[in-house]
């Protein structure tokens, strides 16, 4: 046991004093502003030569963007995280809208950057790309250069990020803005508590159904009444999405997500082809699950219940000690980052009112630092989230001394890092529970995230599909949006639940987030991707920490194809690497089915 306390709230005073009002802050971004503006004007001033000598330009351009990026990334990191643990800083909200017009401004000099670097000929352009220091940005560079030929004119696609400030970004913004004020009134000891929706989020993992029942019935009121916002946010934040796509003649609505996931539609197709083929052990734990808990079928707000009558409670230290000590039987780097996390006060975990919902991971490149975000209400499935957002800071941990320019991994490969350290977790709870009913409890709060991973997040893409499909028709009402949604839920659960949650679409921060369209299936590869590396480092035992190190590192530097071929010897287009990792969720399913049998 460690002598040091841990805290539960973290320290963001070590980057700008001050919080909303830090001086140090308005300085950074002035500079910040300089620095993207002298990029902008050089790359104005650059018209390549079509010659080799185009490389030396091309290295001073880099260095600046890596300063200007650096600098961009530290400060929006600082004012989400503002905005995370104070939903009412007004102050921050402001200082979100200051950083996405430097972000539109620097999108609109790289969408130029990448304009010119697809100006150079393929001939002079491997030239280049033979020089030593370019040689490492090969895939990022000609990446770059390829998804620019895919795009309209510099003119064009500078006009849409400096549209894209009032007119995408800022529905997104607005949802923040609308759930900030949204209340969930719950009646607690013969008190009506007015909750945040993060505090509300929290009762579902209550062990009495009363009292997730009452919480959802009070949870699908706050969110009916704002719907109309809510739709109106959508309509518009996808209808200006799917406009953008229209001009670049795009048709396909996957384009965008599969390029920037870097994978194949194949890829994507064989994962849920393999996944809905093997739903049966999912749709028989939910019915056990349901007798279990003495009904028929299970409702949306009994997915998160935990099993048995008794709710296991972790403290924060216990939770940190415990992910310490099992990342250790892994590898020692990844032990001593959590404990450098722990010690250091990189994590908000207090739960209190006024905090956002969720939980994220964000990077501040320049003091090499991250900070997690959660509400910690003591749940294993609290110790779970905690993990899996140490294995996201993990992840850029392993990116140190890559260039700036790989370092920029897709969602879908950053689910990996973190899935693999929940199940490191996870899977430790289970065979160190002290007795059956104990295990049964853990190994229930396991699968519910495979419920979740197969199930809910195929609802959210199944939805999502339909909906753009149904968007390029003209806006998608209330009503059209809440049946899209339970008809996506019926069909991802197998009809295996008696109420859905059809305000799900409101609920869901995801649906809004306008940096990553598809904020779906990224989960879902991440956590599959990451048990075939899991079974791997089993194997192989503690030595597997280096070359898991070197995976994490390559993650921004090839397709997911390419990576998985590399570091796993798996052909991810072939149903093989799917089926085996589906089997790892399935057998402890069996496992649970097993030991439940006669309960």
């Amino acid at each position: 046991m460690t002598a040091v306390t841990y805290l539960d709230v973290w320290n963001l005073e070590v980057f700008f004093k001050g919080g909303s009002d830090s001086a140090e802050l308005a300085a950074h971004l002035k500079v910040t502003k300089e620095l993207i503006e002298n990029f902008e004007t050089k790359v104005h001033n650059w018209t390549p030569l079509n010659k080799t000598e185009d490389k030396v330009y091309l290295k001073e351009l880099l260095s600046d963007f890596e300063l200007a990026g650096k600098k961009l990334r530290q400060a929006a990191a600082f004012v989400g995280c503002l905005q995370a643990q104070n939903t009412e800083d007004k102050k921050a909200y402001a200082l979100e809208a200051t950083v996405t017009g430097l972000s539109a401004v620097f999108q609109s000099a790289l969408s130029a950057f990448d304009n010119l670097l697809s100006s150079i000929n393929d001939e002079v352009w491997a030239q280049v790309l033979e020089d030593e220091y370019l040689k490492e940005l090969t895939f990022s560079l000609t990446e770059r250069r390829e998804r620019a030929k895919e795009k309209l004119s510099i003119e064009e696609e500078s006009l849409i990020s400096a549209l894209g400030v009032d007119g995408y970004h800022s529905w997104g913004q607005l949802y923040d803005l609308i759930v900030s004020k949204i209340k969930v009134p719950v009646e607690e000891n013969g008190e009506v508590k007015q909750l945040s929706v993060g505090q509300a989020a929290n009762r579902f993992s209550s062990s009495n159904r009363e009292v997730r029942k009452d919480v959802f019935k009070s949870w699908e009121k706050s969110w009916n009444e704002q719907a109309d916002y809510l739709s109106k946010t959508l309509n518009h934040l996808s209808g200006f999405r799917l406009n953008v796509y229209k001009k670049r003649g795009w048709k396909d609505v996957l384009k965008e997500p599969l390029s920037i996931n870097r994978m194949k539609k194949e890829t994507l197709e064989t994962m849920w082809a393999v996944i809905s083929e093997n739903k049966q052990p999912l749709v028989e734990y939910l019915n056990r699950k349901a007798k279990l808990l003495g009904l028929e079928k299970l409702s949306w707000f009994d997915l998160d219940a935990p099993y048995g009558k008794t709710e296991s409670k972790v403290s924060y230290q216990e939770g940190a000690e415990f992910i310490e000590q099992n990342f250790a039987l892994f590898g020692e780097k990844m032990a001593a980052f959590a404990k450098k996390a722990f010690e250091n006060q990189w994590i908000e975990a207090e739960d209190r009112p006024g905090k956002a919902p969720g939980g994220f991971c964000t990077g501040f490149p320049e003091s090499e630092e991250s900070r997690i975000f959660m509400t910690y209400s003591g749940t294993p499935s609290n110790v779970s989230t905690l993990a899996h957002e140490l294995g996201h800071g993990f992840h850029s941990y392993a990116m140190k001394g890559v260039h700036y320019l790989n370092r920029g991994y897709a969602m879908n490969v950053a689910e990996t890092a973190s899935t693999f350290a929940e199940m490191i977790v996870a899977d430790a709870a289970v065979k160190n529970a002290k007795d059956e009913e104990e295990k049964l409890a853990l190994l229930d709060d396991k699968i519910q995230r495979t419920v979740a991973l197969l199930m809910n997040i195929h609802a959210r893409f199944l939805f999502e599909t339909r909906f753009y499909e149904e968007r390029t028709r003209g806006p998608v009402s209330v009503d059209t949006l809440n049946n899209l949604m339970e008809e996506a839920q019926k069909e991802a659960y197998c009809e295996a639940l008696d109420e859905y949650h059809p305000l799900f679409w409101a609920s869901k921060l995801h649906f809004f987030i306008t940096s990553v369209p598809f904020y779906n299936f990224p989960y879902t590869f991440g956590y599959l991707f990451s048990l075939g590396i899991y079974a791997q480092a089993l194997e192989e035992g503690t030595g597997y920490e280096e070359k898991y190190i070197s995976l994490l590192r390559d993650t921004a530097s090839m397709s997911v194809e390419d990576l998985a071929a590399k570091h796993l010897q798996v052909d991810l287009v072939q149903k093989d690497f799917w089926e085996k990792a589906v089997k790892i969720c399935i057998d402890d399913i069996d496992e649970f089915l097993q030991l439940t049998e006669n309960k």
